[in-house]
């Protein structure tokens, strides 16, 4: 039976092995904890054990509630449909200049991110939040839409590089076994802050935009107490494959080089556009177009509430042990296809039902939770929300599955939010130019299903059981001995077991 020592990091005694090489004895890898002593002791307070400090779960935990206080509260805000406006034309142009430059900027931020490294990534990503809420504040008051659309092109830049450096704690972070749960923790988290938000925002006034930036703020603050990727240290011993010494060059060549080398991802791309093409549909030609302001922020409520379940669910199967990985990915592929076409149909009953032309009137009458048949589109909203949820995390998922080399999976994240919000930026303007409800339904669905079928290949292909250790580390200049995992045990036989 193994014993666990109250210190995690490795000790000059340690027996070094991993799931590829002989058990060996190793000095080296204690010499790469680089991190203070702290950092690797785990603690208890009463009958809980708490991880150390630079393990992988206290990490994404406080990633997590960073996105809780930043993008959550964005989310919640953009939730109400227009930024909590009547006329959801301004928020649409700000979302055009924000999805516009957050587009380009985040297929590039895994260069970046890797080069500057996950703590000033992530702390300048959150400060951008900040100011794109306090420019509703100020359109609140004086109409200038100016301020709102320059906001959204800072924060595009801000919110690729977050999401960006986000992805890539959430995907090369934990072991092979454990991806779906940790993108589940984080998605739950994240998507509280939304479920609060919409807590708060029965009536939207000053009030509401000044509690939502004291709560973007601190998000913002809260980057700061990570640690450094390289610091990062697992439960086994092992550490996040990364580039020791990068420089903008060797960054700026890893970008190519992933697409040259991991060109199957390309099968993925559809999926990223589609990603967030649903949410303008949802927010403003749903909820802002057919409920009344209560009802908006009961629905957003239920919706973020809705995809907590939604991570649950799919995050916990995506790791079910006794099942092989790439058994795994084509059931999660079917149960997607199946959602999509169930869920969408449901849709398409509810959107035939009214019109742009019929609630683009400022007196067109608005439903709200004591209507009667409110029931069956508030269930169409909350299966919405599962579905973004269950898309999310299969898309991580499958990202997670193909490498494990953190490096390559920040340039993963950056193509997947550049190019998620390439797609955000051409419905953004879509709806800011009035086009059909049921169109904009259609494009939505059709999307989908076609990124779906065109993702295929990869998943029957390209998803292994595991990534062998050697094939991560050809991706950076680290060796396998400075990232393998690394375990102490004491057994009656004197013979080490992987556990």
């Amino acid at each position: 039976m193994a014993t666990t020592n109250e210190k995690s990091g490795p000790s000059a005694n340690t027996t070094v092995t991993d799931r590829h090489s002989p058990i060996q004895n190793t000095n080296e890898v204690e010499q790469a904890l680089t991190g203070r002593p702290w950092m690797y002791r785990a603690r208890r307070i009463g009958p809980f054990k708490i991880p150390p400090y630079a393990s992988p779960p206290v990490q994404l935990v406080m990633v997590a509630f960073v996105c809780f206080l930043c993008p959550g509260m964005f989310n919640a805000l953009s939730g109400l449909g227009g930024g909590g406006q009547f006329d959801a034309t301004t928020a649409n142009n700000s979302s055009v200049a924000l999805y516009s430059v957050f587009s380009v900027v985040g297929f590039f931020a895994g260069t970046i991110a890797n080069r500057l490294g996950i703590k000033w990534t992530l702390s300048f990503g959150g400060l951008g939040y900040f100011i794109y809420i306090a420019s509703f504040l100020s359109y609140n008051r004086n109409q200038n839409g100016g301020f709102p659309i320059f906001a959204g092109a800072l924060l595009g830049v801000c919110a690729g590089l977050l999401w960006t450096a986000q992805g890539a704690i959430m995907m090369s972070y934990p072991p092979e076994e454990s991806k779906g749960r940790y993108i589940s923790w984080f998605w739950m988290i994240f998507n509280f802050g939304a479920v609060l938000g919409s807590l708060s925002a029965g009536a939207v006034n000053d009030g509401t935009y000044i509690g939502f930036m004291v709560l973007t703020f601190c998000g913002a603050a809260l980057s700061w107490c990570l640690v450094d990727a390289r610091h990062v240290q697992r439960a086994d011993g092992s550490h996040v494959v990364l580039m020791k010494h990068p420089t903008w060059r060797s960054e700026l060549l890893g970008l190519w080089e992933t697409l040259k080398t991991d060109s199957w991802v390309v099968f993925l791309f559809p999926m990223f556009f589609a990603s967030n093409w649903f949410y303008t549909y949802q927010f403003n030609d749903v909820n802002s177009a057919r409920f009344n302001i209560r009802t908006r922020a009961l629905n957003g409520l239920l919706y973020w509430t809705s995809q907590i379940v939604g991570a649950l669910v799919f995050g916990y199967a995506l790791d079910l042990a006794r099942v092989r990985r790439s058994i795994r990915a084509k059931a999660a592929w079917a149960v997607l296809f199946v959602i999509t076409m169930a869920i969408w149909g449901g849709g398409y009953a509810w959107q035939k039902q009214y019109t742009r032309a019929e609630t683009s009137a400022k007196d067109a009458p608005r439903m709200d939770w004591t209507t009667s048949g409110y029931v069956g589109p508030m269930f169409l909203y909350m299966f919405y929300g599962f579905y973004d949820a269950a898309w999310q995390t299969c898309v991580y998922w499958f990202m997670g599955a193909l490498t494990n080399n953190g490096r390559k999976l920040a340039n993963f994240a950056g193509f997947y939010k550049g190019i998620q919000s390439a797609g955000a930026v051409i419905i953004f303007r879509i709806d800011a130019l009035k086009a059909p409800f049921m169109s904009e339904f259609a494009s939505c669905w059709g999307l989908l299903a076609g990124a779906l079928l065109i993702a295929l290949p990869l998943i029957l292909l390209k998803v292994r059981d595991t990534v062998p250790l050697e094939d991560d580390v050809k991706f950076s200049d680290e060796t396998i001995e400075e990232v393998m995992p690394t375990v102490v045990q004491e057994t009656h036989t004197h013979e080490s077991k992987v556990h």
